[in-house]
């Protein structure tokens, strides 16, 4: 089974992506620096160990010319972001499966690779982020995810991760590496 990375964008508009970051640099400046994130993150990314899925939203800007067009997409669909990663989990082909978000400027392969091969002994792995969420979520998909994945999760707060471990009664699950997402101008 194919392993995939899945990378959740949205479409590089001004007002509707990084409107946080948007607010303290102006939201064009945001919109740009996410396109050129992205841009940069996927092409880092690309390795022979896994296929790169993109989850897009919003669901109508499936084909934006943005994104490299060689790459598999899909909607990421409605919800807060648990529905969405949840749907992700739930929805793709079997295989290992690892999501993460766009904004991570810091990420490289051995990151990736270190998350899917945590999933050998692992149901589940998760990057930790220093604010308390997380910037990976993985899970081996040899079982349904529980039904309960991402209930009541308190997202964009420092108990975004424990309140998801929660959600995970009786697997087993590994951290890799710490790492930052960019969320305000203080983490550019």
């Amino acid at each position: 089974m194919r392993r995939r990375l899945v990378v959740m964008v949205k479409a590089p508009r001004p007002g509707r992506v990084k409107t946080r970051l948007g607010r303290q640099i102006g939201m064009v400046l945001a919109a740009w620096w996410m396109r050129h994130q992205t841009t940069r993150l996927l092409r880092r990314l690309r390795d022979p160990r896994w296929d790169i899925w993109l989850a897009v939203a919003p669901d109508t800007r499936l084909r934006d010319a943005a994104w490299p067009a060689d790459l598999s997409r899909v909607p990421q669909g409605s919800g807060d972001l648990g529905d969405r990663m949840g749907r992700l989990l739930r929805n793709l082909p079997p295989g290992p499966v690892c999501i993460i978000g766009s904004d991570i400027p810091g990420i490289t392969r051995r990151h990736i690779a270190r998350a899917f091969a945590a999933l050998g002994p692992a149901e589940a792995v998760f990057g930790p982020a220093p604010d308390g969420g997380f910037w990976l979520v993985g899970m081996k998909r040899i079982a349904r995810p529980p039904a309960t994945l991402f209930r009541d999760v308190r997202w964009s707060s420092e108990h975004a991760l424990s309140d998801t471990l929660a959600t995970l009664p009786g697997l087993r699950v590994a951290m890799v590496d710490e790492l930052n997402d960019v969320d305000e101008a203080s983490d550019l």
